[in-house]
């Protein structure tokens, strides 16, 4: 048998990434995009494959590099996003609103330009036969581009060339990460006729379309919109909408609501959602029944308290999978409880049932007639396609296994421990490649953001990467994490206080039970929130030799008035505003503790990242240089917040390298 190698940096241009897993109408099929980053291009390839659930073969369908959100018409047609086209890359390029779409036969394989719809498209599903549902950007400044004629959509689109030096902001947010300025930006849903081609608008100008049902009936589908001028709210409506009749009806039960999603099962709507009046905009949401003919409210699951999304944190994910889907009489949906992301189904009593539970994380699945796949981060392997059948999840997918036949994988070892007030903190130790017991090694701490997120027993490249390159890793999930209920997650104006004391005690406790940690070589890391708490940490104590702090906040007042979040976000975790509590705000600042920082300390940034703006880095940069610190800030232009996750690939292997540097400077 041959030795296992070591993981390297550059294995991260050979993994495989899954999205968009959607099975055809007689659940034979499954169709699917598979991701890879591109080095010479500085991109990534995406191309659908097929999965033949009669013959279990696999195949890939599209082969432009360009290919994404598959969407069935039949049982054996697809509709797709495709951008094989130059002249199409160009006019995008160009700033013309646009997406191309091609229809191919899954038992021929050629594809066929089908329509393009003058917008940027966020998605898109079948509502019957003749009618199509899509949500899309809409720029005010574009008026109603898709009723204007060619000359009309050129003169419009030449006015904004010559504008494009300056943006107009009367707005809050007025730019999103990921999004760019998005000033009277909305995305607004709307309806395709195949057969006409007439586009009609379902939702107003100003409304934000967050979730968009799936249909029962075809003619009807729920809608959740954050509608808002001037400065967006956090709550939102829920509306029912008839497409024969073009009329969308409110639903919505209550003031101040945060509706999650909404759909149909037995004639009722089943939705999730929360009124944040006790823990604020991080609060779990419940489910809730709603009788259309009599408007009559039940809350199904008082005593559920989990989150509704996967907040498992990885490297190794690119593109979007479904999280809840409705089959037959119950909704499917993912949770995240304690370290994973699993399965779960809910019917129209309030009974919940766990579905999978393999260690790791379910990314996405989708449902049909009781027929169950999913995408899945489970038992330290990469994203691979899993078909669930009863009392196993079933592996279809080989795309990374080379990395478990030919690469060393250092297996993370759970641990918990009481904190100082009694409460159960989990962490992790992660051995390194060649481990010998008698030696004593450099460690790295890593801490997650959020800080309503988890870390758990999934890959995680950047980890795997320091533990091949001879480092012991540390992590946990501190007060303030995702997994345990709203009050293990309230960390509300205690940041830096109890989450500090869990972290430092899980050093403490990783020092006392684990001999071979060289307590002399100790670095710390982390991103956002995690960037805070490296910030937070230098500010606090010398134990560590080295921090790496990534896309971090260092100042709470200047993040209330910069970030696309800071508004809101600051006053929620804070309970504090410039104006009610300056003093708080900036005792909560890692910046104030600048002149108390010894480590030697790297800074990471994106500048274009909007929701821990480059501000920050640079604040906690010059004051580390003007207090004598040995410091440097790496910044990445063309990049947002989720560099180390869907970054171009020459940049996210630099910020690896960047980080490796550092620590082989200061640990080794």
């Amino acid at each position: 048998m041959a030795l296992l190698e070591r993981i390297k940096l550059d294995d991260l241009l050979k993994f495989k990434f899954l999205s968009s897993l959607t099975i055809s109408p007689d659940a034979s099929k499954v169709a699917f995009v598979v991701h890879e980053m591109n080095q010479d291009d500085n991109n990534y390839k995406s191309n659908i494959w097929l999965y033949d659930a009669r013959t279990a073969q696999l195949s890939q369908l599209t082969s432009s590099n360009q290919d994404s959100s598959p969407l069935w018409l039949n049982d054996s047609k697809l509709l797709f996003v495709s951008w094989r086209d130059e002249k199409d890359r160009k006019r995008k390029e160009n700033g013309e609103p646009l997406t191309p779409l091609y229809t191919i036969d899954v038992t021929r394989g050629e594809a066929k330009r089908a329509f393009e719809l003058p917008f940027f498209v966020k998605q898109i599903k079948k509502l019957n036969e003749n009618t199509l549902l899509f949500t899309a950007v809409h720029d005010h400044r574009l008026k109603d581009f898709w009723k204007l004629s060619k000359d009309e959509r050129e003169s419009i689109l030449k006015t904004l060339k010559e504008e494009k030096d300056y943006e107009v902001l009367d707005e809050i947010p007025f730019w999103s990460n990921g999004s760019g300025f998005t000033n009277k930006k909305r995305i607004r849903l709307f309806s395709y006729n195949v057969q006409t081609g007439q586009i009609v608008p379902i939702s107003d100008e100003f409304s934000n379309v967050e979730h968009l049902s799936d249909s029962v009936d075809g003619r009807t589908i729920l809608y959740v919109a954050n509608r808002f001028e001037h400065v967006m709210k956090r709550s939102n409506d829920l509306y029912l909408y008839d497409v024969e009749k073009n009329e969308s009806i409110k639903l919505t039960h209550a003031d101040n609501f945060r509706y999650v999603f909404a759909e149909f099962i037995d004639g009722k709507v089943i939705f999730a959602g929360s009124d944040m009046r006790r823990y604020g905009i991080n609060e779990n949401p419940k489910f809730y029944s709603l009788d259309l003919s009599s408007g009559q409210v039940e809350l199904l699951t008082p005593d559920f308290d989990a989150s509704l999304y996967n907040s498992v944190n990885s490297d190794c994910r690119f593109g979007s999978n479904r999280t809840f889907r409705v089959d037959g009489k119950y909704l499917y949906f993912v949770s995240t409880q304690w370290h994973d992301a699993q399965m779960y189904r809910i019917d129209s009593s309030g009974r919940i049932e766990q579905l999978t539970f393999n260690k790791g994380s379910v990314d996405g699945f989708d449902v049909l007639n009781g027929k169950i796949f999913f995408v899945g981060l489970k038992n330290m392997k990469l994203q691979e396609i899993y078909e669930l059948v009863p009392n196993e999840e079933r592996q279809i997918s080989q795309f990374n296994e080379w990395v478990q036949k030919e690469r060393y994988i250092s297996r993370p070892e759970r641990f918990t421990f009481s904190t100082n007030d009694g409460v159960t903190i989990e962490g992790w130790i992660m051995k390194p490649f060649g481990f010998e017991p008698e030696k004593k090694y450099p460690t790295v701490l890593e801490i997650h953001g959020g800080p309503k997120t988890v870390y758990g027993e999934v890959f995680f490249h950047e980890m795997q990467l320091l533990a091949s390159e001879g480092y012991v890793v540390l992590y946990c999930n501190p007060r303030g994490s995702d997994g345990r209920g709203n009050e293990f997650a309230d960390i509300r104006g205690k940041y830096g206080t109890i989450d500090y004391e869990d972290i430092m005690q899980f050093v403490d406790e990783c020092l006392k039970n684990f001999a071979f940690i060289d307590e002399n070589k100790l670095g710390v890391t982390g991103g956002s929130y995690g960037g805070f708490m490296t910030n937070w940490i230098i500010g606090h104590t010398h134990r560590f030799k080295a921090a790496v702090s990534q896309r971090s906040i260092a100042n709470w007042i200047s993040k209330f008035g910069t970030t696309d979040i800071g508004y809101f976000f600051v006053e929620d975790q804070h309970l504090a505003t410039p104006w009610s509590d300056f003093e708080k705000l900036w005792w909560h600042s890692p910046m104030k503790y600048a002149n108390e920082v010894k480590t030697p300390t790297l800074f990471i940034h994106s500048e274009e990242d909007y929701r821990c703006w480059l501000v920050e880095g640079i604040q906690m940069f010059t004051s580390l240089k003007y207090h004598g610190v040995e410091t440097k800030l790496v910044m990445f232009r063309g990049e947002n917040h989720e560099l180390s996750r869907s970054g171009k690939p020459l940049h996210r292997m630099r910020r690896l390298r960047e980080i490796l540097d550092w620590f082989e400077k200061h640990l080794k």
